[in-house]
């Protein structure tokens, strides 16, 4: 079996995982966390992308510093992104290198900076990930971000800044938000329970890195395909293709389970922590 936590708030949620990971010998994956990091990260990398901007070269704001920016933040550096380019934002303001009693989560993303607030570190910025409260990005900051900007607001029910807003302020702008009324529905069904199938059918002993690298790789995978009419039918589109309306599949794509579980399944087999082989019955469908 294993064990997928769910509405555990930090820092509460990095102890509880932790310890059950050292306990026990089966996936642990606390899915605010990871799963809300892996469907961002191959979000991330495909807006980039159409922006024509690298995940190593981008200048990162995170509005938020709980469970889901952590891991976030987290993964987009595994995948590649730069700690240095990365200025994560909470209640008091960017986490910096000289603010005191700051936890070990926060602490690994203190930046050694002089800017101070989201309107400082906005400027220049090529990416922004919101993942805190309605109405927290201004049309005058969005305005300050490069060319191309990248905004993930994934507050809900409303997000950080309304995709009306920010298209109307910027007309280079790649948008996703948490809602499924506006494209680039940033959604943890992508990812589960596909990301737990291809590992219990291989029987893992843990979620690591190299699968979420692998999940992310295969949504990012997945977007560039034709997209089926059976999506189409669901959202009531005659044609959808990878671009900035498109940048991560659909959740009523069942090709999802097929990608995402042999990817985490492989990688399991691939990083040592498979007691199986891979099913006969993969890739599924």
């Amino acid at each position: 079996g294993g064990i997928n936590l769910e509405d555990i708030k930090a820092p509460e949620c990095f102890e509880i995982e932790r310890v059950l990971i050292e306990r026990c010998n089966i996936p642990v994956f606390h899915d605010d966390q990871h799963g809300t990091a892996i469907v961002t990260a191959a979000g991330m990398i495909s807006a980039l992308e159409v922006a024509g901007k690298t995940l190593e070269e981008a200048s990162i704001v995170c509005l938020g510093a709980g469970a889901a920016a952590n891991a976030c933040m987290k993964l987009l550096v595994n995948m590649g992104a730069k700690i240095e380019n990365i200025y994560m934002i909470d209640r008091t303001g960017v986490i910096h290198s000289g603010r005191e009693n700051l936890t070990p989560e926060k602490a690994a993303f203190a930046s050694e900076t002089d800017k101070r607030t989201l309107d400082d570190a906005i400027e220049g910025a090529d990416v922004f990930v919101g993942l805190s409260g309605p109405n927290l990005l201004s049309a005058e900051q969005l305005a300050k971000m490069a060319a191309n900007p990248v905004v993930f607001a994934c507050a809900n029910p409303d997000p950080e800044i309304r995709p009306e807003l920010a298209h109307e302020t910027r007309d280079d702008v790649i948008m996703a938000t948490g809602r499924s009324d506006f494209p680039n529905q940033v959604n943890n069904v992508l990812g589960f329970p596909f990301i737990f199938r291809g590992a219990m059918d291989v029987r893992a002993t843990a979620i690591n890195e190299e699968m979420k690298a692998a999940a992310v790789r295969a949504l990012v995978d997945l977007a560039k395909q034709p997209v089926t009419q059976e999506v189409l039918d669901a959202y009531g589109l005659e044609s959808l293709e990878f671009g900035a309306e498109y940048i991560i599949p659909k959740a009523t794509d069942s090709r999802l389970l097929g990608a995402v579980s042999t990817a985490v399944a492989q990688a399991a087999i691939d990083s040592g922590v498979a007691r199986l082989p891979l099913p006969e019955s993969y890739p599924l469908s």
